[in-house]
This record gives structure tokens, sequence and C-alpha cells, in this order.
């Protein structure tokens, strides 16, 4: 009869903790729930370069989970090269976080306009404008420590329709020394020997509204840059009120300091989650 009874009183705990709620916690269920997906890093070079000076920071961010895609930015000038990224950006499903390198920077700010999957905006060492700024206005800015005109070799070409223009090389004899000081030798040679010009016309054309007024930047100054002045570089992060951070390299940041930009790309994605 004493079993029976406590038995009794065993089952009735039993109902009163349930009814308090206490015995239906269930914490591996509560961490079941998925992480969201992690967003496409897209990548847009800029003058002088192409996208396989991106290669170690997608290295990174894939072995971190992070799908990754690089555009092959035309460098026609800031109309056809931002009209050609954003098509490229309607091409790819779910959220995005922007990266753009040099005058890529000046692209990614007109691509990103209206595009609702982009959720942040990363500049390495990269031109930001605001809307009407053109990239030749932009490194004509007084700075207090300003660089050294680059040193650039026209060649002319002629167009479809037989007219004439240039397209802009940085001369090899002195692309490492302005372009990538902290790159080892070869690396840099090889850089150098496979450029990719920008249209001569190209820093005459201005900018739109830019998309940094409704998406979240993050800045990467360069504070060794020979190709762009650091001081234009935080002049433009301000401005835009970037999430800024400085790394003792050359303006090819991305090769030389791949990990950085990786962190940083990676800050941007779990702030706007």
């Amino acid at each position: 009869m004493f079993s029976e009874l406590r038995s009794i009183a065993v089952g009735a705990l039993a109902v009163g903790v349930a009814g308090v709620g206490l015995a239906v916690t269930r914490p591996a269920e509560a961490s079941s729930r998925p992480a969201p997906p992690k967003p496409t890093v897209v990548f847009v070079h800029g003058g002088w370069a192409d996208s396989s000076g991106w290669n170690g920071v997608m290295q990174r961010l894939r072995k971190d989970g992070y799908p990754v895609r690089a555009a092959s930015n035309p460098l026609r000038g800031p109309v056809v090269d931002s009209a050609y990224v954003a098509e490229f950006l309607h091409s790819i499903t779910g959220p995005i976080v922007l990266v753009g390198h040099s005058y890529g920077g000046f692209v990614i700010t007109n691509a990103a306009a209206g595009n609702t999957d982009v959720k942040a905006l990363v500049y390495v060492a990269a031109l930001v404008p605001d809307a009407g700024d053109t990239a030749a206005g932009l490194n004509a800015r007084p700075v207090a420590h300003p660089i050294a005109p680059l040193p650039l070799q026209p060649v002319t070409i002629t167009e479809p329709d037989g007219s004439t223009s240039a397209d802009l090389y940085l001369d090899p004899a002195q692309f490492r020394a302005r372009f990538a000081a902290d790159v080892d030798r070869e690396t840099a040679a090889n850089m150098a020997a496979t450029q990719r010009p920008l249209d001569a016309a190209a820093s005459a054309q201005p900018s739109g509204t830019p998309a940094w007024k409704t998406i979240p930047s993050w800045y990467l100054v360069a504070t060794h840059d020979q190709a762009l002045a650091p001081d234009l570089e935080r002049f433009m992060a301000r401005r835009a009120g970037a999430h800024t951070t400085e790394v003792d390299s050359s303006h090819a940041a991305m090769v030389s300091h791949p990990g950085t930009v990786t962190h940083l790309i990676e800050q941007a994605d779990r702030a706007t989650r």
C-alpha cells in the first residue's frame, strides 16, 4: 500500500513539473535551428590588375564556408563597368557582400545602387565616389601627403566604329614600386606583365548616387600605398561613414595581406546579418 502511494505521489510530481513547463525544455532542439546561409562574396578588381589578385582571399573565404565569385571588370569607364557588374550581381541568388579594389571601388559604388541583396560594401585601398565625383577629380584632391602621378603608358587603339582612343598601362618597370612594393618580385613581375589597361576616358566619367548612402560599408586603408594616396583613402572612408581599418601595405593589399582582407570581409558579414 505504501509503495502504491509513493508511485501516485511521484506521478503527481511529474505532472506538476510538466504543468509549469520545466519538463518540456529541450536544449538540443533550441540549438538545432539552421544557421542562415553565408552571403556570396563578389570581388571587383580595378585598373592594372585582374581577378587573380583576389586568389589568396578567396581561398581563405572558401575554407570558412563562403561562396565566392569574381566579376571581370571591363575597365571601360564607370557607366559601362557599373552596368556590367550590376547585371552580374543579378545573376546571384541570396545575400551578397560586394568587394572592390582601387578603381573597382568606384564601380561597386554605382553597381550596388538599388540592389537589396547587397548587404555590405567592402573597399580595399579603393576609390569611393560621391554623386558627381570623377576618378580624376578625386585623385587631384589636395591631401596632406600627396603621392607622385602614376607613370602611365598610353596605347592607341582603334574602336569598332573606326575612331581611336587610348588604353592606359602602368609602366612595367615601375609597377612593383608603385603598385605592389610588398609583393615578392616574381609575383609582382607577373602582375605587371598581365595587367589589364584602363580606358583613358574612364577617369572623367562622373559617379551616380552612391550605394554607400544606403548600404553599410567597410574600408581598408593601405598606409604605404603609392598608387592612391593614403590620406585620400582616409578622407573617402570617413565621408562614406565606413568602418575603417589600416594595414601597413602597398596598393595591392589583397595580394600581400590576404588574411587582413578576409577578416574585414567576414567582419562586414557578421555585422550585417
